[in-house]
This record gives structure tokens, sequence and C-alpha cells, in this order.
């Protein structure tokens, strides 16, 4: 049976490019906010797929799985993304929770930061993935879409429950049961992603910024109001103020976000929407507020008092990203026994410390408290029941609604 992914429309090439440039696939971890200066991406393999958009995806090579070699070779590899594992502050090529998972079981990780961003990743896979070979990949991680892609079109392996009893006891009910992987058979998250308002006290004058009503229209913010390039996240958020579930929304109840959004543009309410450098102007006061990932906000607030940030009572949104074993790994075992290890307290505690987005891994506020307190106490890292309760997720679209929103989203949006 096929699967048709239709090619990408104009708007969602101009996504991706966005993400490249500043979207969460280029580098928004701890190195951005702690570095002086930019670094451009490489894109390899962008244009070959720009050009021709992703071809049509056949199931048939789906759900392969191959001899798991995991018992005499004692190693995986692991490709993830740029500043997502923790560092020895003293060795900047030793990673202490990898170091001390091979000390413990005798598996060797190759560890790659090869993953710039979802669509160019998939670029590099999808050719192995869809002729049933193996990527030379035991375990990947990627947000959430992409995720449900990999595991819609069967190129991603079922996980033994039975080498995973830690993630299968402390995975946060926050994420447990996602629309597209129910139960977690085929993920687990390494991390969660919030969409939060922050704001800067000494551009506001000190008032609270507190709902993306606000946002819109307190006249007071008129010109220094910053959104997601991220539609997910924008309309997301506005679909919240607006009393509707993300995860449970109409074509129309799209419309109307998007319209929302377009009058705030119109009256020039918006000054720009941002991927992650809205950091720099936040810090500044040039954007008095906005809509930013949490992960930043930790590090930005740590560095200046006048950053702060609001849970709306609306809620807001959080993705994931998350860990996948893919078709034809020649170390499945050894992969699952990773992902079970950093649902351990101690290590999962050692991750939150280093990279600040939201802890998927429940149990660890003690182990973190000994290594940052002020993290242990951060409901951004470690989200309390109330804030628990708040989050929703933006519900997976087919390719046809996806085609459909990113091109009104970039219409909006102007890029």
């Amino acid at each position: 049976m096929e699967q048709y992914e239709p090619p990408q429309s104009p708007a969602q090439l101009a996504a991706m490019h966005r993400s490249l440039r500043n979207g969460r696939g280029s580098l928004t971890r701890r190195s951005l906010l702690r570095a002086a200066t930019t670094g451009a991406l490489a894109a390899g393999g962008l244009g070959a797929l720009s050009a021709c958009g992703i071809p049509a995806a056949g199931k048939g090579q789906g759900d392969v799985s191959s001899e798991d070699h995991s018992a005499t070779e004692k190693r995986l590899t692991f490709s993830n993304w740029t500043e997502y594992m923790d560092v020895d502050e003293k060795d900047k090529n030793r990673r202490p929770t990898l170091a001390a998972f091979t000390e413990r079981t005798g598996i060797e990780v190759k560890y790659t930061e090869d993953i710039n961003d979802n669509v160019e990743f998939f670029g590099k896979i999808k050719p192995q993935l869809a002729a049933g070979q193996d990527t030379g990949r035991d375990l990947i991680c990627v947000t959430d879409w992409l995720a449900a892609r990999l595991i819609r079109f069967g190129w991603v392996q079922k996980l033994d429950a039975a080498n995973l009893p830690h993630a299968y006891t402390n995975l946060s009910s926050q994420f447990r049961d996602p629309d597209w992987d129910p139960g977690r058979a085929y993920s687990y998250p390494w991390t969660g992603i919030s969409a939060v308002i922050a704001y800067n006290k000494k551009a506001t004058g000190g008032k609270k910024v507190t709902s993306v009503s606000q946002l819109l229209d307190d006249p007071k913010l008129k010109g220094r109001v910053g959104f997601l390039s991220e539609m997910r996240d924008t309309v997301g958020m506005t679909l919240l103020d607006m009393g509707k579930d993300p995860a449970d929304f109409s074509d129309d109840d799209y419309d109307a976000a998007i319209a929302r959004l377009q009058k705030a543009v119109d009256k020039r309410q918006i000054r720009r929407f941002t991927g992650n450098d809205y950091t720099s102007d936040l810090a500044k006061g040039d954007i008095a507020a906005c809509v930013g990932w949490a992960g930043d906000i930790v590090q930005l607030k740590a560095d200046n008092p006048d950053i702060d940030f609001h849970i709306p009572d609306a809620g807001y949104i959080t993705s994931t990203d998350n860990l996948l074993v893919p078709n034809k790994a020649r170390h499945k075992s050894n992969a699952e026994r990773l992902i079970d290890y950093y649902y351990e307290p101690e290590p999962a505690a050692r991750l939150a410390a280093y990279i600040n987005y939201v802890c998927p891994v429940d149990g660890v506020r003690d182990s973190l408290a000994k290594i940052d307190k002020g993290a242990a106490s951060n409901p951004l890292i470690i989200p309390d029941k109330e804030m628990k309760e708040k989050s929703r997720a933006f519900r997976s679209l087919t390719p046809k609604e996806e085609t459909a929103y990113e091109e009104k989203f970039a219409k909006l949006t102007g890029v």
C-alpha cells in the first residue's frame, strides 16, 4: 500500500528555510545564548530536497527490522541535535552521562550531532529507509511531527517494553499518549519544548504580560511584540487564547486564528515573526513581550533579571523531540538500554541541568536539586501539576492540511 507524500509547496519550503536559519532547527540550544558570535549551518542535501520535494513514500519496506547484534557488538550509533547533551566543562569532548552509561554497560556510544533541521535530516535518511536499508544509526532524535511521519510510513521499529522498565515507569503523564504514537509504542521523548509568554519588565514598565490577547491588543505594546515563525507554536497559542483546543480544531478554527493574527499585523501591533533570534531583542527591550521557547527563557532569565515569563490561563503549547530506532538498526537492544538509562532520575537530572528544556522524566527533582537548586524549582524545566494540566499539544496534520496551513501562515508572516 502506497502512502502518498505530496511535493512540498513553496510555503513549506520557506518554513524549512526559516527553521534552518533561525528556528528550533538552528543553534537554539544552550550555546546560542552563551556565544558571542553566530555560525552558519551547513545545509547538506537541502538543494536536492528543495528541488524535487519529498516524493511518494512506499510503506512496503515499513517495519523492517534486522537481526539484532547487540549481544555480540557492544556499541550503538546515536544521532542528535547540537548542544543537546551534557558536556564536561573542563573537557568539552567528554559527555559525562554517556561516559557513565558506557562504564556501567560496556556499550560504546558513537554520538554524532548531525541533526540541524528535521527536514534536512529526513532527506539524509529517507533513501535508506525507503529502500529497506540500514541508515547506519541505531537511535535518532527528531521532533514530534517527523516522528509521526516515520511511524506512519513504518520506518521505525516497535520498542520492546521489557527493555524499558524505567522509561515505562518514569515517563511523565504529560507525554504518555500523543495522538501520533498512542502509548509510546515506537518513541520516547528526549525533552519537551514549551512555547510560553515572555516579557522584559523594564520594557513594559514593570507591567506583567499574561495572555496572547494582551500581546495582540494592548496599545502599550504596539510595535514591540514578537511571535514565533514556527506555525504550530504561534497558531497553537492563538487557538488556545480563542478557547479552541489545538489537539482538536477545524479548518474554520485555523482560519479564525490566522485572521486574528493578521489583524494584529495590519495594525502593526506585531513587530515581527522570529525564530530564536527574538532572544537578543527581548534582552535589549526592542521586543517588550513575545511568545518564546521555555529553554531560551530559562537561560535569558538567568542572565537578565528583567526577563520574566507567564503561563497563560488558557494554556500553552508543548512539542517534543523524540528518540526512535530506525528500521534495520543493528543494535536495537543497546539503543533501548540507552533510552531507558536516560529515564533514570540521576542521568535525567544531569541532562536537564545542562540543556534546560522540559524534562519528561518524573522523579528527578531531588537529583536535580543536588546539581542546580534553581533548575529543580523552575516550572519551565520541572513542570508542577498545575503547569502540566495547562500543557497542550498541536494535533497531527494530514499532508493536505500541512500544505494548506503552511501556505496561509507564510502569507501571514511574509516569509
